[in-house]
């Protein structure tokens, strides 16, 4: 079983939901993102999501690209990225890791290098937000020989003629986005949530994870109690941001307001289900 199947299984057995958090890779320098990558796991981070760097995320509202283009000015690049990576994965076997991104930066790395440095690194699964499942076969064949599951996304315009599609070759999980539009911008409905979920789950068995629109436990706990996991990013971003000075960089206190809002979200999805 690979990390996530594993981390899914133990969380079916605890039954409860897992917390995916997502940070952007090396910012707002490096040294403060891997503190805090390093830290969100004991934080209560069940998977750890890794967004990379890049300068065009169509996908993303203001809140990440603000983090990304952080990040670029710092220096950070996808090879950092992995680096970053290997050394978390020195010091934590277990957490399952998950990078997130655009398909460029993969694409001038070189797709089977790229592969072949993510799988020595440690990183567990990809989710590559603008290669469509008719035209991923570049990266989805090379990561999937060498292990690397191939998270797939699915929306509120996906349909019941389209999901079979999308769902056809991903492993690891699916990864739910609950709104039509960007990050960070209105809540998830969890009427709706719950509704989208049962409905995946007729198309596949595997996890589904839940993420967009999620922004404190009360919404985390919400879609924890439909999902297999809730994703956190634009907020945990949103947070480091607050905690920046005029000129960007870390104020004294930053990492700790990061995963203290980190625990409060793991708690509110682990006593979810047993508030239900």
């Amino acid at each position: 079983m690979s990390r996530i199947e594993q981390r899914f299984a133990s969380l079916r057995a605890q039954r409860r939901a897992g917390l995916v958090a997502y940070l952007t890779a090396g910012d707002p320098d490096r040294n403060t993102s891997e503190r805090l990558f390093a830290g969100l796991a004991q934080a209560g981070a069940d998977l750890i999501e890794i967004g990379m760097p890049f300068s065009d995320p169509m996908a993303d509202g203001p809140v990440i690209q603000d983090a990304g283009r952080r990040a670029l000015k710092a220096g950070m690049t996808l090879r950092g990225t992995l680096g970053m990576v290997r050394r978390l994965r020195s010091s934590d076997a277990a957490t399952p890791i998950v990078l997130m991104g655009y398909y460029n930066p993969i694409y001038r790395y070189g797709t089977e290098a790229f592969v072949d440095d993510a799988i020595s690194a440690g990183v567990d699964g990809l989710i590559v937000v603008d290669l469509p499942p008719e035209e991923d076969a570049e990266l989805s064949g090379p990561a999937r020989s060498a292990g690397l599951d191939v998270i797939r996304l699915a929306t509120p315009t996906s349909d019941n003629e389209r999901l079979p599609t999308i769902v056809s070759g991903a492993s690891g999980f699916i990864y739910y986005v609950a709104i039509a539009g960007i990050t960070g911008t209105r809540s998830a409905d969890t009427a709706e949530v719950t509704t989208a979920v049962k409905r995946l789950r007729r198309f596949t068995d595997l996890p589904v994870a839940v993420g967009f629109g999620i922004k404190n436990p009360v919404q985390a706990a919400a879609v924890a109690r439909a999902a297999d996991a809730a994703v956190v990013g634009s907020a945990l971003v949103q947070r480091l941001a607050l905690s920046l000075d005029a000129d960007g960089r870390a104020k004294p206190g930053l990492i700790e307001a990061v995963l203290a809002d980190i625990g409060a979200l793991a708690t509110g999805i682990r006593q979810a289900r047993a508030a239900s």
